[in-house]
């Protein structure tokens, strides 16, 4: 395809026609949790994709027909076959990825420094390298979640440069379509939420439109530009990490009056405009704990350097580690043990339940301050069996694991762990502490059991 003919500088039926003859090349940059089922999905509808990552080791499995993402159900079946038909294949050389390509995708990480400000390194870093080897005629979209203006800002002056080689709204085109899956249930998610559709200018969000209409079969939404669109994703996730703080601090109360924090929310959701968030251990992954910061982060350069209501919820969940372990200090007081030196297996590492993924897990803080306590901690999760996790080695079997502990902290409800049985677990722990995080186990069958009994929520003894 000659750069004159570039999905840039194509006229409607042209675009429609390239689109549905599978001529158009997509370049994925960064496959990922999200960027790997999103170049499935581009893939599968017919278009020739490659997915371009840093990552080696995940390129060089992909190309040998190793599926990385056992825990997205229905993806394995599209893998195996866009990759038989060489739809798709991966990369690490972005100057054989790019000039080839008509459509660019980027799905890279944008998480936080140590300080919590966000990182948006990997963007501009794809940004420079995208001034020196995108061809122009061509559409860059992001999918990546960024604060709004970055897009208007920063990333755009980055790919154009100084040279005047590309010059965007002119001979290439830039454009946003925030990702919206939950991981665990991507292949769900991309088929029925709607997706918003922004860019620098209505010519380039009617190519993504047309684009996305194609590969996904759900409502696209055009907003005003990226930035409103960038702010709508934005919005969606502090929400959560709000009202997930709000029912956190709920549940704080509520144990000391006596009330069942699950018990308010099951009535509660009854009514016409109550939305249900539960309480646990704390709120990772790569998105919500980083979504908060980066709206913070926006609120400051806007010269708001008190927004109040997002820093009390981050506050607020960043401290629920702490209050898991004070509910477990109180439960060896009763049993009349030290910590010091006993055994605690923590069931459950990852941020969410059902997904192999440690990013920005509560569970770590758990773990540390557990080894703080001098406390001999074991792990049990189903999802890294006989792996190493934050330096320890995690069991490989369930019921060996729980045999002559002292306690045991239910930190992540995995599907497998809402079968336990008080009346399994009491005889075979040595000192039957046992700490519910996550609403999992009920009260009164587990003390009934013999358990010393702590629920996050769940009222007094």
């Amino acid at each position: 395809m000659t750069v004159n003919n570039k999905i840039f500088n194509m006229n409607s039926d042209e675009l429609i026609q390239s689109i549905q003859s599978g001529n158009l090349k997509v370049c994925i940059i960064g496959i990922g949790r999200i960027g790997l089922p999103t170049a499935l999905s581009f893939a599968n509808s017919g278009l020739d994709t490659i997915g371009l990552d840093v990552n080696s080791k995940l390129v060089n499995s992909v190309n040998s027909g190793i599926f990385p993402l056992k825990d997205e159900p229905g993806y394995d079946v599209i893998f195996e076959r866009v990759v038989n038909n060489k739809k798709f294949s991966a990369t690490t050389d972005i100057k054989k990825a790019v000039p080839s390509s008509d459509v660019i995708v980027l799905s890279l990480p944008t998480p936080m420094d140590q300080n919590n400000i966000p990182d948006y390194n990997a963007l501009k870093s794809v940004g420079e390298q995208l001034h020196e080897n995108l061809t122009p005629g061509s559409i860059v979209i992001v999918e990546s979640t960024i604060e709004p203006g970055f897009i208007e800002n920063e990333l755009m002056k980055i790919i154009e440069g100084n040279d005047n080689r590309l010059v965007v709204g002119k001979n290439f085109g830039i454009g946003v379509c925030p990702e919206t899956a939950n991981p665990g249930q991507i292949m769900n998610d991309f088929n029925k939420l709607p997706r918003l559709v922004g860019a620098v200018d209505e010519k380039t969000a009617n190519i993504i439109t047309k684009i996305y209409g194609h590969v996904f079969t759900v409502e696209l939404i055009p907003m005003t530009d990226c930035k409103t669109a960038n702010a709508v994703k934005l919005t969606t996730n502090v929400f959560r990490d709000i009202n997930i703080a709000f029912v956190n601090e709920l549940a704080l109360l509520f144990e000391k009056l006596g009330i069942d924090v699950f018990k308010v929310l099951e009535a509660a959701k009854t009514k016409y405009n109550f939305q249900v968030h539960y309480p646990g251990a704390g709120v990772g992954g790569p998105c919500l704990p980083v979504n908060s910061y980066q709206i913070l982060n926006s609120a400051k350069l806007a010269g708001m350097n008190n927004f109040r209501m997002v820093e009390a919820g981050r506050q607020i969940n960043e401290e629920m580690p702490s209050h898991v372990v004070d509910l477990l200090l109180d439960g060896f007081s009763q049993a009349g043990k030290n910590i010091s030196n006993s055994r605690v297996l923590v069931l459950g590492i990852t941020y969410k339940p059902d997904v192999k993924d440690i990013q920005l897990s509560p569970v770590e803080d758990i773990v540390k301050k557990l080894l703080e306590l001098n406390a001999n901690v074991k792990i049990y999760d189903p999802y890294f069996k006989s792996e190493t996790v934050f330096n320890i080695k995690v069991e490989d079997d369930f019921v060996n694991s729980i045999n002559e502990v002292d306690a045991i902290i239910l930190a992540t409800a995995h599907q497998e762990f809402h079968d336990l049985e008080p009346v399994f677990l009491a005889p075979r722990m040595k000192t039957p502490i046992f700490i519910d995080a996550r609403g999992v186990l009920d009260p009164n069958l587990s003390r009934k059991a013999g358990l010393i009994f702590r629920g996050l929520g769940r009222g007094k003894i």
